[in-house]
Protein backbone atom coordinates (compact mmCIF):
# COMPACT_ATOMS: atom_id res chain seq x y z
CA UNK A 1 0.00 0.00 0.00
CA UNK A 2 0.94 3.27 -0.27
CA UNK A 3 2.19 5.79 2.57
CA UNK A 4 -0.92 7.98 1.28
CA UNK A 5 -3.32 4.83 2.05
CA UNK A 6 -1.35 3.68 5.50
CA UNK A 7 -4.02 4.50 8.39
CA UNK A 8 -2.95 6.86 10.60
CA UNK A 9 -0.56 5.99 13.60
CA UNK A 10 -0.24 2.05 11.90
CA UNK A 11 3.53 1.58 12.52
CA UNK A 12 4.77 0.27 8.89
CA UNK A 13 8.15 -0.49 7.21
CA UNK A 14 9.02 1.26 3.44
CA UNK A 15 9.18 -1.62 0.89
CA UNK A 16 9.72 0.32 -2.54
CA UNK A 17 9.99 4.06 -3.30
CA UNK A 18 9.58 4.80 -7.00
CA UNK A 19 12.20 6.97 -7.15
CA UNK A 20 10.92 7.92 -10.46
CA UNK A 21 7.61 10.01 -9.11
CA UNK A 22 10.29 12.18 -7.75
CA UNK A 23 12.98 14.68 -8.71
CA UNK A 24 16.84 14.61 -8.41
CA UNK A 25 16.58 17.52 -5.32
CA UNK A 26 13.34 16.02 -3.84
CA UNK A 27 14.98 12.29 -4.10
CA UNK A 28 17.87 13.68 -2.24
CA UNK A 29 16.08 15.51 0.20
CA UNK A 30 13.83 12.91 1.31
CA UNK A 31 17.37 10.36 1.81
CA UNK A 32 18.71 13.03 4.16
CA UNK A 33 15.45 12.72 5.90
CA UNK A 34 16.44 8.97 6.50
CA UNK A 35 13.73 7.71 3.68
CA UNK A 36 15.31 4.52 2.23
CA UNK A 37 13.51 0.94 1.61
CA UNK A 38 13.62 -0.70 5.21
CA UNK A 39 12.89 2.33 7.17
CA UNK A 40 10.30 2.23 9.97
CA UNK A 41 7.54 5.21 9.32
CA UNK A 42 4.07 5.55 10.41
CA UNK A 43 1.66 8.29 9.44
CA UNK A 44 0.36 10.75 11.87
CA UNK A 45 -1.90 13.81 10.49
CA UNK A 46 -2.97 14.25 6.85
CA UNK A 47 -3.70 18.03 6.10
CA UNK A 48 -5.75 19.85 3.77
CA UNK A 49 -9.45 19.26 3.13
CA UNK A 50 -10.86 15.83 3.67
CA UNK A 51 -6.88 14.78 4.35
CA UNK A 52 -6.45 15.67 0.50
CA UNK A 53 -2.66 17.85 1.53
CA UNK A 54 0.27 17.08 3.22
CA UNK A 55 1.19 13.82 5.24
CA UNK A 56 2.72 14.44 8.82
CA UNK A 57 4.67 11.03 9.25
CA UNK A 58 7.53 9.78 11.36
CA UNK A 59 10.51 8.24 9.55
CA UNK A 60 12.35 6.60 12.11
CA UNK A 61 12.63 9.12 15.30
CA UNK A 62 12.09 12.41 12.92
CA UNK A 63 8.86 13.61 12.19
CA UNK A 64 8.34 15.55 8.70
CA UNK A 65 5.66 17.04 6.50
CA UNK A 66 5.58 15.25 3.04
CA UNK A 67 3.94 16.40 -0.06
CA UNK A 68 1.05 13.73 -0.75
CA UNK A 69 2.62 13.37 -4.36
CA UNK A 70 6.15 12.06 -2.53
CA UNK A 71 4.30 9.87 -0.33
CA UNK A 72 2.32 8.38 -3.32
CA UNK A 73 5.71 7.23 -4.53
CA UNK A 74 6.47 5.22 -1.01
CA UNK A 75 5.20 1.67 -1.05
CA UNK A 76 4.93 0.59 2.85
CA UNK A 77 4.10 -3.13 4.20
CA UNK A 78 2.58 -3.54 7.75
CA UNK A 79 3.38 -6.41 9.66
CA UNK A 80 6.60 -8.05 12.02
CA UNK A 81 10.14 -6.91 11.57
CA UNK A 82 11.82 -8.83 9.24
CA UNK A 83 15.55 -9.31 9.31
CA UNK A 84 16.61 -6.91 6.64
CA UNK A 85 14.46 -4.26 8.59
CA UNK A 86 16.82 -4.52 11.34
CA UNK A 87 19.68 -4.03 9.26
CA UNK A 88 18.33 -0.81 7.69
Amino acid sequence: MRLTDLPLRQPAYVDLIDWTLLSASEGQRLREFGLCEGASVEALHRGGLWGKGPVACRIGRMTIAMRRAHAAAVIVRTGPVTEADEQA
